[in-house]
């Protein structure tokens, strides 16, 4: 709206009036001026306040009163209902993989509800969470396969709304391979290879790295869990991918398969592959993977380098007593201490406490005539610190 025309009626009016007094001009004029001053006010009032709209994603820090920010040289209050804390989720420039709230709802279920994430280019991300979690939801919705209900999310810098934009630079396998049983393993790669424009070298390859050149011939249906597995993998890797998707890929290997293919996934990495893996063999993904995504009922409780997830929690003394009898004693010398312990049958005592506090709990045990054969110090697993993460409350 444009005000100063408002201001130009008043005058027009005033020069059409040639026969008024001269006196009438000043009245004419302060109500024109009045006109425009409300008119102006009242514009005013219409726009936004939002004095921090001009700031892309400020941080801003959790406080129990009012919050602020900085703009240029000065502090701009924010409200509290609008701090909080701004979380490092793993987002960098170069994230193959980046979401930002992203959701996905079924009726009145979330099945995935604001995941905000990102991947690093070139690592192996673990991607854990219970049953129903919603991994391979997150995983279609990357994909292009199923479409957000709200939120965004890129995969190799392009928007997922266009998965047409970033798909061939892309392996996956998802929910099990599936291939023509009566097809051998050759000719299952040859018409995926086919169908894709993908070089004829490249199954060879392929069938080579999963260790199925020996049975390239044999029919798909006649192979067994595992191998099925590694055909599907051998599949995921035919376009030569920079962005590699894994669900489950270790289901039904042996140890000696299972260990193939973390050797291969390293190998991947190193190149400068991506590699996103949903896998409930944590102590599996703790050796393979460099960082981890945990989430829960659609949310996430976790997201970043898994040593760092590991060594964040607190390690605990364990003892074992000559004497079975003395559990119960240790257990009360530990609260006497200040220290949570407990007995959970495996004839050892685990306490709660830091590593320094081993020597003086020797020496109490000493005097009140318990035998220690075993004490040290154990730090959780990754197995460990999911359960804990994910368990209910």
């Amino acid at each position: 709206m444009n005000l100063y025309p408002s201001v130009g009626v008043v005058f027009a009016v005033t020069r059409s009036a040639h026969g008024a007094p001269v006196a009438l001009l000043i009245p004419i004029l302060i109500i024109g001026a009045v006109v425009f001053f409300i008119i102006r006010r009242r514009h005013a009032r219409a726009q936004p306040r939002d004095h921090a709209s001009s700031i892309e994603s400020p941080t801003v820090p959790h406080a129990t009163g009012d919050a602020s920010v900085e703009v240029g040289s000065q502090r701009v209050p924010v409200p509290l209902a609008t701090a909080r804390p701004i979380v490092d989720r793993g987002f960098t420039d170069q994230s193959a993989i980046r979401l930002d709230n992203l959701t996905k709802v079924y009726g009145a279920r979330k099945a995935v509800d604001g995941l905000s994430f990102g991947v690093r280019s070139g690592a192996i991300c673990g991607f854990v969470g219970p049953n129903g979690a919603g991994k391979t939801t997150t995983i279609r919705m990357l994909l292009g396969l199923i479409t957000p209900t709200s939120g965004t999310a890129t995969v190799l810098g392009h928007s997922i709304s266009k998965p047409a934009s970033y798909l061939s630079r892309v392996g996956a396998m998802i929910e099990g391979p599936a291939f023509y049983p009566s097809l051998s393993a050759r000719k299952n790669l040859d018409a995926l290879a086919r169908l894709g424009g993908i070089d004829r070298e490249r199954v060879e390859l392929c069938l080579n790295l999963v260790d199925l050149g020996a049975r390239a011939e044999d029919p798909f249906k006649s192979f067994s869990l595992g191998m099925k597995q590694r055909l599907g993998i051998a599949a995921a890797l035919l376009p030569d991918p920079e962005l590699l998707v894994l669900d489950e890929p270790t289901n039904g290997l042996d140890p000696t398969g299972i260990r193939e293919v973390r050797v291969l996934l390293r190998s991947l990495a190193d190149r400068g592959t991506t590699v996103l893996v949903s896998s409930h063999l944590l102590e599996e993904l703790q050796h393979m993977c460099d960082d981890v995504v945990i989430i829960r009922e659609g949310q996430l409780l976790f997201a970043g380098a898994v040593g760092e997830l590991v060594a964040s929690q607190a390690a605990e003394l364990v003892a074992l007593p000559e004497k079975s009898g003395d559990l119960n004693r240790l257990v009360a010398l530990c609260a006497e201490a200040g220290y949570a312990a407990t007995s959970n049958g495996d004839g050892r005592v685990h306490v709660a406490a830091p590593s320094s506090w081993a020597g003086d709990f020797n020496r109490s045990a000493m005097t009140e005539g318990i035998t220690l054969v075993e004490l040290g110090t154990t730090k959780q697993s990754l197995e460990d610190v999911f359960f804990e993460l994910t368990e209910e409350h």
